[in-house]
């Protein structure tokens, strides 16, 4: 039996409940872990990334089959279920933690995120400029268990209702095809 090929990717686009949420549902991701990247302290608790004073993203860190999931689409993704124009921020959610960031683990995935990112300006999809660093990996830090499949685990929670569903949404009326049945 031939052996599965795995690939990760380290993304933050604000609250990482909303990316896990998504990812969770897409065709090829093997598993998606919620945690913190890009700080200044190791094993950082929630309680000490939200104060913004680790220098940590929220970030997701996804497992996935490179021969059924490109980095390419993976990120389509990423850009279509998060503001990348708004700095430090994701609606209503403020702070460092909740900036938009690509922690790029190979020369292949950092061209491939600057192409994404150079045809998105391009094509003016956006009103405002990109603000998504682009940046190389740093040491992921799991979050703590409760934030582990947390909409799978609390979709009736108003914050879940109001913020993360609609994202979900969004993946799946843009993106049907990598949608796991």
């Amino acid at each position: 039996m031939a052996e599965q090929k795995s690939e990760t990717a380290i993304l933050g686009g604000g609250c990482f409940w909303c990316l896990e949420a998504v990812y969770q549902r897409v065709k090829g991701v093997e598993k998606v872990e919620s945690g913190f990247s890009g700080g200044y302290i190791k094993n950082p608790a929630y309680r000490e990334v939200t104060s913004g004073r680790t220098g940590h993203a929220e970030v997701v860190k996804i497992t996935y089959n490179p021969d059924i999931l490109s980095f390419e689409v993976l990120l389509s993704i990423f850009f279509t279920i998060h503001d990348p124009t708004t700095l430090n921020r994701q609606g209503a959610d403020v702070g460092t933690h909740y900036r938009s960031v690509i922690f790029f683990n190979s020369e292949e995935q950092k061209k491939v995120a600057q192409s994404v990112m150079k045809q998105l300006s391009e094509e003016q999809v956006y009103d405002d400029p990109i603000v998504t660093q682009l940046v190389e990996e740093a040491p992921f830090y799991i979050a703590e268990d409760y934030h582990q499949n947390y909409f799978n685990n609390n979709a009736q929670q108003p914050y879940c209702q109001v913020v993360v569903a609609p994202k979900v949404r969004k993946f799946r009326e843009k993106f049907a095809e990598w949608l796991v049945q």
